[in-house]
């Protein structure tokens, strides 16, 4: 056993952590969905490259982007969550960890936490309203609340530097991380739900406003391209608004042309 794997063996019967013993069991440990992982992030960034992972959860994505010799700045602001990524990466020169939500500026908000569930913990008192009621989302519970540090992506690349991608994954807040980016960079992501289709039309939007991006998409998990060839704005706001509800979710790219 690697040390890697005692660390993680070590997270996952840590009763502190047990509401991210899922995440861990399904994230890692995976080899097809960590091969599927650099396949799709090999397309924008490589050696040497800086990556931002803004919403790193328990980490996998940090792992695909070193996997691929590229630098990481996580962004986290759930304490559990960065107390896993200080056990598994903490000694790694090439990850730094922000503990803060990434927003429109920097400041304080409130963060609204799914002690059940951290997955869905979210910034955004609009996600919460818009999962009430929703088919696959029944049960879920946003109960406590704590007000964070917010940081932006312009702080953030004035800090670390213009990163070559950057993977936005917020529970319904990506409109407001994309707010506070100026200037389009080369490639990102952002997540969707479609309970909240709205969001990723406008995260569209923002991005055409700020350069000219060709876009792609995948769905849940899956890590595969839905597009032989990019498409454009408003072929990929279709695409969105055409899913069925049943679909929940996935990750919207954005390649500048």
């Amino acid at each position: 056993m690697t040390i890697a794997d005692e660390r993680l063996t070590a997270l996952k019967r840590d009763p502190r952590l047990a509401s991210l013993k899922r995440s861990l069991e399904i994230y890692y440990g995976d080899s097809a969905r960590n091969a599927a992982m650099e396949a799709l992030y090999g397309r924008f960034v490589g050696h040497g490259d800086l990556a931002f992972d803004v919403g790193s959860h328990v980490g996998d994505r940090i792992g695909a982007f070193r996997r691929l010799g590229a630098r990481v700045v996580a962004v986290e602001p759930q304490p559990d969550c960065g107390y896993v990524m200080r056990s598994l990466y903490g000694d790694d020169p090439g990850v730094t960890l922000v503990e803060a939500a990434c927003g429109r500026e920097p400041g304080r908000t409130l963060l609204h936490v799914n002690t059940a569930n951290p997955t869905v913990t979210t910034a955004s008192a609009d996600f919460i309203a818009a999962a009430e009621g929703a088919g696959g989302w029944e049960g879920q519970v946003w109960d406590r609340q704590v007000e964070v540090e917010v940081t932006s992506l312009d702080d953030l690349a004035r800090t670390f530097g213009r990163p070559q991608f950057v993977k936005i994954d917020v529970e319904g807040y990506e409109a407001e991380v994309l707010a506070g980016l100026s200037s389009a960079l080369p490639a990102l992501s952002f997540e969707f739900t479609t309970i909240q289709r709205d969001v990723a039309l406008r995260c569209t939007d923002r991005l055409l406003d700020l350069g000219p991006y060709r876009f792609n998409a995948a769905l849940g998990e899956m890590h595969v391209l839905q597009f032989d060839e990019w498409v454009g704005g408003q072929q990929i706001k279709t695409f969105i608004e055409s899913l069925p509800h049943e679909a929940n979710s996935g990750d919207i790219y954005a390649l500048r042309s």
